[in-house]
């Protein structure tokens, strides 16, 4: 299911499916710096509200968790403005768990990662309208060979969600020509919390890396 709204305002929101079409459409030159702010502000809190009623109802969180939690392998993905989210969410899981590695293109890429699936292995993608090619390609391959697969996306019938081992569907409405990312971020920040709430060695690991900060005079 995706994340409740109202109908007129979901199909709205779909339709508007690039950055030029929500500029001409939301951004009207005879609104307020005020009205402007008070509409993202309401917009923003509204799509907050329904990424959390349809996950509490749908339970999708827990079961992508306990999957990160079990796997052997845990790789995050993301290309564009997702790679934001994928960041986000590698620095706190591999702050408590190990063998997390982002796939960044670089010293990670999707070939190093398809050479050797496992089916102990875990793939978290977040992929967004307008959904990257290579993203998709990605988590694809990643299933054909043998892999689980996080999905973290805008909708239920977005690119990889039929294939998703464990599909999060996020609420994206805006009132800015840019989707939103409140909600994408605070799935993460849920995500990473939830499934190192669960990990054995998260407070041995979380100890070792305060006194090696220190140790480096990293702060």
């Amino acid at each position: 299911m995706t994340a409740p709204q109202p109908e007129n305002t979901s199909e709205l929101n779909r339709r508007l499916d690039s950055p030029r079409k929500r500029l001409g459409e939301r951004l009207r030159s005879n609104l307020s710096a005020e009205g402007l702010q008070a509409r993202v502000i309401e917009t923003e809190t509204a799509s907050l509200a329904h990424t959390f009623e349809h996950l509490t109802d749908s339970g999708a969180l827990p079961y992508a968790a306990s999957i990160i939690l079990g796997a052997r392998r845990r790789y995050i993905a993301g290309s564009g403005k997702s790679s934001a989210y994928a960041t986000l969410l590698n620095s706190d899981l591999g702050a408590t768990l190990s063998n997390v590695f982002l796939v960044d293109g670089q010293a990670l890429n999707a070939l190093n990662i398809l050479s050797d699936v496992r089916s102990s292995d875990v793939l978290v993608l977040f992929t967004l309208r307008r959904y990257r090619e290579e993203t998709v390609r990605l988590g694809r391959l990643f299933h054909q060979a043998g892999g689980a697969l996080v999905v973290i996306t805008d909708a239920e019938d977005a690119p990889l969600a039929a294939i998703a081992t464990a599909l999060v569907v996020v609420d994206t409405g805006s009132a800015s020509y840019a989707d939103s990312p409140t909600a994408v971020a605070a799935v993460a920040h849920l995500l990473s919390t939830l499934t190192t709430a669960s990990a054995k060695g998260a407070r041995r690991r979380l100890a070792a890396r305060d006194a090696l900060s220190e140790a480096l005079g990293i702060y």
